[in-house]
């Protein structure tokens, strides 16, 4: 029989990136839900900061599946489907699947050991925050 090891983020370095993440949130004036998954799509970390509306936390949560699901930021999926009928048509239709930005994977030795998901303010703003939270990790913004 044949196995195989998989890297995963740890509970500490996904706190270090959900702090991170929530300081920039603040700095822009906004409150947002910061969601950390492992290497597989499960949830590591979770923040919904005071104010942060409910839905924002179930849509971080899905960014950062659809990232090690699919194995892109968010963003890139959009680029990599909206061009394509099939795709633009079939894969939104998957349950948790986000197709707009704020979802990035957490790269360590070119292999996704997990990801970050940000919403509540544009998906721009989303971005900027998870990008705070990758580099408080000394990740990659992939």
């Amino acid at each position: 029989m044949a196995t195989f090891t998989t890297a995963s983020i740890d509970a500490e370095t996904a706190q270090i990136a959900i702090a991170a993440a929530a300081a920039k949130s603040k700095q822009l004036g906004h409150a947002m839900s910061i969601a950390i998954c492992d290497q597989a799509g499960a949830s590591k970390a979770t923040l919904r900061m005071d104010g942060a509306p409910s839905a924002t936390l179930e849509i971080a949560i899905d960014k950062a599946y659809t990232c090690t699901s699919l194995g892109m930021a968010t963003h890139a999926l959009w680029d990599f489907i909206k061009n394509d009928p099939p795709l633009l048509h079939g894969l939104p239709t998957l349950p948790r699947a986000i197709v707009f930005g704020g979802g990035y994977p957490i790269i360590e030795d070119g292999k996704i050991v997990g990801a970050i998901g940000v919403s509540g303010g544009h998906y721009s703003d989303d971005m900027e925050v998870a990008r705070a939270g990758l580099a408080a990790i000394g990740a990659p913004v992939g």
